[in-house]
């Protein structure tokens, strides 16, 4: 099949298309990390372009008025601009360290609203996204033999810190450049590629396979299954691997909801279940204690910065948090207080606002993709996206990793407004070998 053409790609789709081609160039020099937010609000000011100048555009340039459910993205993360500035105000931090947090929100909050607004708002369509992913898949494939010819010659693990984290102003993770880990007290190898640490990597290849999935040229699908899946196992991330296993069969059920043949096996299935229901759970039990000890150390370590998250929560900032993160103990490895889990940062960080402010528009994106998945393909792809970002917020702080993961959330904004414009493909109209 010939490669489809994209004639005269729009502004947008050339920024995304430039952004996602330049990720390892931007990874030697540590610029990763500043290129997600750069382009995040690039994008921003050509939706706000766009609206300005809808009176005068034709109807079909013109973009649609945004949805419920994309004003709840913008209105709540906004909202976490100001309960950060409650919290700094209530522990006092001072106008320093106020206006370095409001950069940090800049940089991940406000970013899990702007790009789905753009994917809604600009004509970026999925195909250029899906492509450009795929084509950094070879970039990927290009360049695995070299980061594993580094361990098996025992080359330094870490190449250099970048000179660009006196701008980014946060760890220096975000700024090395490392060619592979070792798991300690395990001796195994791991790798992260352009990610800040290896569970990060695992999480960019579940949304780059997800991606690949829409691709309609065999040749580049396949790149980019190939490389998604060295990265989540190279990575060794047990997310990862759950989240490959699962997410498409879930996905594939819900768009099969509304046929009765679907209820007609479901039915007997589940009274099939119900008799073997303790078996199950037993199993189920067991799979879990697998999963916690495959790094047990790891998986103690997340637990405890879990309860001190919550007791320290619940005592002393319970409505907007303590304003900034903090570092644990040394029974938790120094680690910030609430890492590795979405909820406990918030709760710890800004309070149960914070945590409702990002509760609502996911709870409400949840159920417009799952609508959309009933009617369409490649609403399919749109609640994959949410349920991974929901998947993740119980093992990763999904702001600090809007940088790397902001495809999903583009991706989401497009199929909601294929989805308004009736542009999504029916369920029996498949991309070939798509699946």
């Amino acid at each position: 099949m010939a490669a489809p053409a994209y004639p005269r790609q729009s502004s947008a789709e050339k920024l995304i298309t430039l952004t996602i081609g330049a990720t390892y160039g931007l990874w030697l020099i540590g610029g990763v990390y500043m290129a997600g937010p750069v382009l995040g609000w690039l994008l921003a000011v050509l939706v706000a372009r766009a609206y300005y100048l809808a009176p005068i555009m034709g109807r079909d340039e013109a973009p649609d008025p945004l949805p419920v459910t994309l004003w709840l993205w913008l209105v709540c993360m906004a909202a976490m601009e100001g309960i950060l500035l409650l919290g700094h105000f209530n522990f006092d931090l001072g106008l320093g360290q106020t206006i370095k947090s409001s950069v940090g929100w800049a940089k991940g909050w406000a970013l899990l609203a702007l790009f789905p607004v753009a994917g809604y708002a600009l004509p970026i369509r999925l195909e250029v996204l899906v492509r450009a992913v795929c084509r950094l898949a070879r970039q990927t494939l290009i360049i695995l033999p070299f980061l594993i010819a580094a361990w098996v010659l025992h080359l330094p693990q870490v190449l250099w810190v970048s000179p660009l984290k006196a701008l980014g102003g946060s760890g220096d993770e975000y700024f090395t450049v490392i060619l592979y880990t070792i798991e300690p007290g395990v001796g195994t190898p791991r790798w992260q590629f352009f990610a800040p640490w290896s569970p990060a990597a695992g999480m960019v290849a579940v949304i780059h396979f997800l991606l690949a999935r829409e691709e309609v040229e065999a040749r580049w699908r396949w790149t980019g299954y190939v490389a998604a899946v060295l990265m989540a196992v190279l990575s060794t991330s047990r997310m990862a691997l759950i989240a490959l296993a699962i997410m498409i069969p879930l996905t594939l059920l819900v768009g099969r909801l509304n046929r009765p043949s679907t209820w007609a096996i479901a039915a007997p299935l589940a009274l099939a279940l119900s008799w073997f229901l303790p078996a199950v759970m037993a199993i189920a039990n067991n799979a879990q204690e697998g999963f916690k000890g495959a790094r047990a150390d790891s998986s103690r370590v997340r637990a405890a910065l879990g309860r001190i998250a919550v007791n320290r929560w619940q005592d002393e900032a319970y409505w907007f948090g303590h304003g900034i993160v903090e570092r644990g103990p040394h029974m938790v490895e120094y680690m910030p207080i609430g890492s590795h889990h979405s909820w406990y940062g918030l709760l710890f960080v800004k309070g149960i606002t914070g945590a409702v402010a990002l509760a609502i528009p996911m709870l409400a994106t949840l159920g417009a993709c799952f609508r959309a998945a009933m009617r369409d393909r490649a609403g399919r792809l749109g609640l994959a996206m949410i349920l991974t970002y929901w998947f993740y917020s119980f093992g990763e702080n999904l702001e600090v990793l809007t940088y790397i993961a902001w495809p999903a959330l583009l991706a989401i904004g497009i199929v909601l407004r294929m989805a308004r414009r009736g542009e999504l493909a029916p369920l029996d109209r498949v991309p070939a070998g798509a699946g």
